[in-house]
């Protein structure tokens, strides 16, 4: 660390010897010549931007030389994507957009070469938060849980994990403010760990992405981008108020960004709080409430050949762990049984820029601490002998990790793009309650990887790379299941190849293969005893194996000005699949679960349309439908496999020429979500059901403040269901029911 310092010092030190570049420019319309305001100039690779002034005009300043990627994009235009290489002194440029009624298309960050989707060789959705919070989600996990081929493993309303393509906990890995984020995703029983607020985006790589991130990408990557800084010699803020009537829940939050030419820093906290959730049924599940701190703190610093950024996140939840419809109130607080998690997030990226190349440093410190307060003494002692304190946590594990991730990027060779790195972590888990899951250990975790981006004249396009990983996993003290110390070692080369090829004019086709691998965690080596929060007995397996897939993803996308098309396929085949079963023994009054192994095969897709019939481009209908079938070589089937869903959307939108009222839209979707018959031999079916959802919105001019209102309504028709991913179905306990929401953002 003390080398990585000096080495940023001596960069930053010569960097003051290089001269200040600026670029200026004016945007106008290609059919008319008109001047364009409020047009979004940035490049992606810097992190640095403007926007157009009422003449059409920009200006960015502290640009280094070289020769970087330059994205123009303004919502009805045609997103503009060129290289342009910039000199020493003032550039110019003069550029021209294109009016479409196709969606404005954005940067894909989780992939190396950040492009645009359109030239993205890998197939990657993205979603705004913006775009998601119209839906009305009360959480982030049953945000993303509108984006096809995701959705969530659930305990009530406050605990959700994501699921990719019927793939979940260590086998889809979250990556926050560029770091991996690590929380002890194993369980299903606690959630994502991190708030929606702060955040602009999501992006889901759906399949192996282990060649980019390693071993726990074998399923797939979320990749949560925080909100941008101010524009340069610019302030902003707002806040934002959120009412949940099903839960009366309370959502505040409120932030500040403010930039000048070379120092930026943003400052965002918030709170969230909710009751117990009712069902269609009228009764509210006890202790599903939960309660939400976050804070966001960044600042960044930009000069020419230097970019560097610093970024902390603190989140802090109470969360209640729901076991029945029991006594019917409308407390905040969560009563026992329930969980207590606080996230440390601290990252820093650094990005250093040569005439042709440029060196990228990314490093992350994450502390999670994870706290489950029971009620031990029920059939103790009388009352009148209780402690005055409150108990201390029966569960309590500090999980400490420091990651990192180094990427060169080579001088252009012709049509070649190609970056070297190596990434890694040093992780340490410790115990400190009287109940242990997982033992005090140690994983450290080291990944080289080249990858190269070719292009070819006819707008298609070649990515391939090569990685090699080795994870070591050791355990501090002898364990009863092992009769000595948990010492293993994991290694594993993997490779992508994917291809993109323009068929007509306007289709592309896209074919991705690609190997992924995960090392077994601590839960699946060295579990042996009671795990309260799923209510059963789990033993470990340390003689398991590394899991291996091999997955080929298929995607056909056709776009004109009425319509858009896609359909995505996909095949994985995995080795020495890891999952646990039950084998008929009853230990403490809990059913005994063991952990195994055995090859297994997912596979299916989906398919969706876009219809947005010209001149009418008020008027939206989507369309999507998404399957997975998950089958062990026994030909049984997997467990918490989605059942497939069709989801239909109809949209209006306003025309955004009134004076006071602009962005306005309106929406009804139906949710059909269809019979779950393929199921683990120890598994029930479950029945399908429809849901219905309406929302409306626009921003307000009001006294000169702007106001962003939505208004929506989930489950409007109140119906009683039980999702199969819930891990309340074996109780009976049905979902929330009807939901009406109201948000205001107030722009400062």
């Amino acid at each position: 660390m003390k080398h990585l310092f000096i080495f940023l010092s001596i960069a930053m030190s010569i960097n003051y010897g290089f001269a200040q570049n600026k670029i200026t420019g004016t945007i106008t319309n290609s059919e008319n010549g008109n001047p364009l305001p409020e047009v979004s100039v940035y490049f992606p690779e810097l992190e640095k931007g403007t926007a157009t002034n009422s003449e059409g005009k920009f200006e960015i300043f502290e640009i280094p030389s070289g020769s970087f990627e330059l994205v123009i994009s303004s919502l009805g235009y045609k997103t503009f994507e060129e290289k342009v290489t910039i000199i020493l002194g003032t550039n110019t440029f003069e550029f021209q957009l294109t009016p479409t009624a196709i969606e404005m298309e954005e940067i894909i960050v989780s992939t190396p070469f950040h492009k645009l989707q359109s030239e993205n060789v890998m197939k990657v959705e993205r979603a705004s938060m913006k775009e998601l919070k119209t839906t009305g989600a009360m959480t982030l996990s049953e945000s993303i849980s509108n984006l096809a081929g995701v959705e969530s493993v659930t305990t009530g309303v406050g605990i959700g994990k994501p699921v990719i393509r019927g793939l979940s906990a260590n086998r889809v890995l979250v990556y926050a403010q560029g770091v991996r984020l690590e929380n002890q995703q194993y369980g299903a029983e606690h959630g994502l760990g991190i708030n929606d607020a702060g955040l602009e985006s999501v992006e889901v790589i759906k399949g192996p992405a282990s060649l980019l991130y390693g071993s726990d990408a074998m399923g797939g990557v979320l990749y949560f981008n925080p909100e941008k800084f101010a524009e340069s010699n610019s302030t902003e803020g707002d806040v934002n108020l959120n009412y949940f009537g099903n839960t009366q829940g309370l959502g505040t939050n409120a932030g500040i960004r403010t930039s000048g030419e070379k120092i930026k820093f943003m400052l965002r906290g918030g709170h969230v709080s909710h009751i117990d959730y009712k069902t269609g049924d009228d009764e509210r599940l006890t202790n599903s409430r939960f309660n939400e701190y976050d804070l966001k703190a960044g600042m960044g610093y930009q000069w020419n050949t230097i970019m560097t950024e610093l970024r902390y996140n603190f989140n802090s939840s109470e969360l209640g762990i729901p076991e029945e419809i029991g006594g019917q109130t409308k407390d905040r607080s969560p009563e026992l049984p329930y969980q207590q998690i606080d996230n440390h997030i601290l990252s820093s990226k650094t990005g250093i820029y040569f005439k042709n190349s440029s060196l990228k440093i990314s490093l992350g410190y994450i502390m999670n601490k994870r706290k489950e307060f029971e009620d031990h003494h029920e059939e103790e002692e009388p009352v009148a002998e209780e402690h005055d304190e409150e108990e201390g946590p029966a569960l309590h594990m500090n999980l400490s990790t420091f990651s990192y991730n180094v990427e060169y990027h080579l001088p252009e060779w012709g049509s070649f793009e190609t970056i070297v790195g190596v990434q890694g972590m040093r992780q340490n888990n410790e115990n400190f309650g009287e109940e242990v899951l997982i033992p005090d250990a140690k994983t450290d975790d080291i990944g080289i990887l080249a990858t190269s981006h070719i292009h070819f004249a006819d707008e298609s396009g070649l990515q391939l790379g090569l990685r090699y990983d080795h994870r070591n996993i050791t355990s501090e003290e002898p364990l009863d299941l092992l009769s000595g110390v948990l010492d293993r070692g994991f290694n594993s080369f993997n490779m992508a190849l994917g291809y993109k090829l323009e068929l007509l004019k306007k289709m592309t086709a896209r074919i991705n293969l690609a190997t992924g691998f995960r090392a077994p965690n601590l839960a699946e080596l060295t579990s042996d005893g009671t795990h309260e929060g799923t209510n059963r007995y789990e033993i470990g397996n340390s003689d398991l194996t590394q899991e291996k897939n091999f997955q080929t993803d298929i995607s056909l996308e056709y776009n004109n000005k009425h319509i858009e098309f896609f359909v995505n396929g996909f095949y994985n085949s995995i080795n020495d699949y890891i999952f646990i079963q039950p084998n008929g023994e009853v230990i403490d009054e809990v059913d005994v679960f063991v952990y195994t192994q055995e090859n297994a095969n997912l596979y299916g897709g989906e398919i969706g349309f876009h219809l947005h019939p010209h001149p009418i481009d008020w008027l939206h209908y989507n369309s999507s439908f998404e399957t997975v079938i998950g089958k062990r070589k026994n030909n049984q089937y997997l467990p918490l496999i989605p059942a497939n869903k069709l989801t239909n959307t109809i949209r209006v939108e306003g025309d955004n020429k009134s004076n006071w009222l602009k962005g306005e839209y309106a929406f009804v979707t139906l949710r059909s979500v269809f019979d779950q018959d393929n199921v683990d031999q120890f598994e029930s079916s479950t029945n399908g059901y429809n849901l219905v959802d309406i929302g409306l919105g626009g921003n307000i001019l009001l006294n000169k403040i702007p106001l962003q209102v939505r208004l929506s309504a989930n489950n409007l028709f109140d119906k009683v269901y039980i999702s199969h991913l819930s891990r309340l179905k074996t109780d009976g306990i049905a979902n929330i029911g009807r939901n009406i929401s109201l948000a205001v953002s107030i722009l400062l």
